[in-house]
This record gives structure tokens, C-alpha cells and sequence, in this order.
């Protein structure tokens, strides 16, 4: 059974930091890149970051740009985004989710639609008051 679990979420106040976790079973992550998305309530799911199969290859939205960074830890098939300076605006579910991708250490990988990621995880609230 494929899973992804995320975790970390919660209140902080703005200018604070969190950092979430993705923990893959079921499957191996170095045949998957995974992607951090969020969503409001009401509004579409964003993408945030996304890192490649290798964890060589990392991209971020302008949203998150400068203070998001993304990052993997293949011993315990867990992918990492650490959040700094957070906004209001930040403030949504966090999903992570995988998709299939087999590019190699020196693949240039760029961060897909949500459509195109096959396993999602259930999310974790981010909170970040005023």
C-alpha cells in the first residue's frame, strides 16, 4: 500500500518558522520526486517546492522563494520542507505527494502541476497568525 504521511503542522506567529515532514511506505523514494503543495479553504492547491527522485535537483515556487528549502533524508524515505519567515498568507493544509520519475543525479527537475502527482498524503494544517 502506498502512503505518504506529513507531519509538523501547527500554530506559529508570523515571522516564525516550521519545519514539515513527508514520510514515504510502501515505496522507495528514489523512484519518485516529490512536491509540497498547499491549499486555503475555498481556493485551489498551490504548489510550494519539489525536490527529484535523486534529491539532487530542487525547484520552489515564487511564494516560497528564499524561505522555503526542501530536502531529503533517503535513510528514513522522508522528505523535509523547512519554512522560515512565515507569512499569514502561508497559512493552509500542507500536502506532499509523489509521481513516478527516474531522471538521473544530473537531471534538472522542475515542479509539476498537481494532476500529474499520483500518491497524496492527508495533509497537515499550517497555521500562522498575525
Amino acid at each position: 500500500q502506498l502512503q505518504l504521511v506529513e507531519s509538523g503542522g501547527g500554530l506559529v506567529q508570523s515571522g516564525g518558522s516550521l519545519s514539515l515532514s513527508c514520510t514515504a511506505s510502501g515505496f522507495s523514494l528514489n523512484e519518485y520526486a516529490i512536491g509540497w503543495f498547499r491549499q486555503a479553504p475555498g481556493q485551489q492547491r498551490e504548489g510550494i517546492s519539489c525536490i527529484s527522485s535523486s534529491g539532487g535537483s530542487t525547484d520552489y515556487a515564487d511564494s516560497g522563494k528564499g524561505r522555503f528549502s526542501i530536502f531529503s533524508d533517503f535513510g528514513k524515505n522522508t522528505i523535509h520542507l523547512r519554512m522560515n519567515n512565515l507569512k499569514p498568507e502561508d497559512t493552509g493544509v500542507y500536502y506532499c505527494a509523489a509521481h513516478r520519475y527516474y531522471g538521473g543525479v544530473f537531471s534538472e527537475y522542475s515542479c509539476r502541476p498537481p494532476a500529474e502527482y499520483d500518491q497524496w498524503g492527508q495533509g497537515t494544517q499550517v497555521t500562522v497568525s498575525s
